[in-house]
C-alpha cells in the first residue's frame, strides 16, 4: 500500500499548490492513501468547510489538524458531521468531532489514522501516549486495522521521537507536523514503523514558517505585538512524505521525502 502525507498547509499559496498539484501525485506515485494536515489552510488559522471540501475534491481522503484546528469557529460543527476531518484525540472528553477514524484504502483493506498532539511547550491535553494505547487496544493493526497512520503534532522533536519508539511495531507509521520545518530523519525504526520528526509545510518558504517575515522578527527583537501574522503570498512549495506499506505485516517498507516547489530542496520518492 503506498500512501502520501503532506504536512501543515499555510494559508492560500499552500492550499493552492496541494489544489494544483495532488492530483497529478496522485497518479504519478499510483497513491491508494492520502493525509493531508490541514489546521493552518484557512488564512493561516484553522480550515474550513469550504477548504476541507475543496482538498477532498483533489485527493486528500483523511484531513489532520493540530492546536488550530478549531480557530475557525464553524469548525465545531463541521468536524461533528465530517468523519474524514480530525482533531488531536487527546482533547478532553465532549470536545466536538474524532481524533482517529478507519477508513477503506483504494487498493484494499482498511488504515486507521490517529490525530495527536504534544504537550511539551503546547496547551494541556491529556496523554498522547494513553490515548494512542487506547486507541490500539480497540483497534489493534493486524486485527483491527490493515494498516496504522498516526500524525503526533507537535512542538518537542525528543516528544515525536518518544512517540515514534513507544508505538516501534505497533503501527505503520508515525509522522511529526507543527513545525512547519521538514526534517531528515526519515527512516524505518528497529521494529518496522516509518518515522519523522516534521513533514514539513506546504506554503511558502522564504517567510517565517508560512508567515510574513516583518511581524515575526519584529515580536523577537522588540518583544511587542505590532499587528497580526498573516501568510505569505506567491508560489509555493510542497513538503511531505511518501510511505510504501507491507500488505501482510502493515509496517513499513520505504519511506521517502516528498518537497516540491521554490526555496526548498527538491526531493522525489526514489521508487514508483
Amino acid at each position: 500500500m503506498r500512501l502520501l502525507f503532506l504536512g501543515d498547509i499555510v494559508g492560500r499559496a499552500g492550499r493552492q499548490a496541494v489544489l494544483a498539484k495532488l492530483p497529478e501525485l496522485r497518479e504519478r506515485y499510483v497513491l491508494d492513501f492520502v493525509i493531508v494536515n490541514g489546521e493552518n489552510a484557512a488564512g493561516g488559522f484553522g480550515i474550513n468547510e469550504k477548504i476541507a471540501n475543496r482538498l477532498f475534491d483533489a485527493g486528500a481522503d483523511v484531513i489532520t489538524t493540530g492546536n488550530h484546528a478549531f480557530d475557525q469557529r464553524e469548525t465545531l460543527s463541521h468536524i461533528a458531521r465530517e468523519d474524514r476531518l480530525l482533531r488531536p484525540a487527546n482533547y478532553p472528553e465532549g470536545t466536538p468531532g474524532k481524533g482517529a477514524g478507519l477508513f477503506e484504502v483504494q487498493g484494499g483493506g482498511r488504515i486507521l489514522v490517529v490525530n495527536l498532539m504534544g504537550r511539551v511547550f503546547m496547551q494541556e491535553l491529556d496523554c498522547p501516549f494513553q490515548k494512542i494505547a487506547a486507541e490500539l487496544e480497540a483497534c489493534p493493526l493486524g486485527s483491527g486495522a490493515d494498516f496504522v497512520f498516526v500524525d503526533m503534532h507537535a512542538e518537542a522533536s525528543s516528544e515525536k521521537q518518544a512517540m515514534g519508539y513507544f508505538l516501534d511495531g505497533k503501527v505503520s507509521a508515525v509522522i511529526g507536523t507543527h513545525t512547519h520545518v521538514p526534517t531528515g530523519d526519515d527512516r524505518i525504526l528497529p521494529c518496522g514503523t516509518g518515522y519523522m520528526s516534521d513533514a514539513g509545510m506546504c506554503g511558502v518558504y522564504d517567510s517565517v514558517l508560512g508567515m510574513e517575515k516583518d511581524e515575526p522578527v519584529n515580536r523577537f527583537v522588540t518583544r511587542v505585538n505590532g499587528s497580526r501574522f498573516a501568510p505569505v503570498t506567491g508560489e509555493a512549495a510542497i513538503a511531505g512524505v511518501v510511505l510504501e506499506f507491507d500488505n501482510s505485516t502493515g509496517l513499513t517498507r520505504n519511506i521517502s521525502p516528498l518537497r516540491l516547489g521554490p526555496d526548498i530542496r527538491e526531493m522525489q520518492p526514489d521508487f514508483r
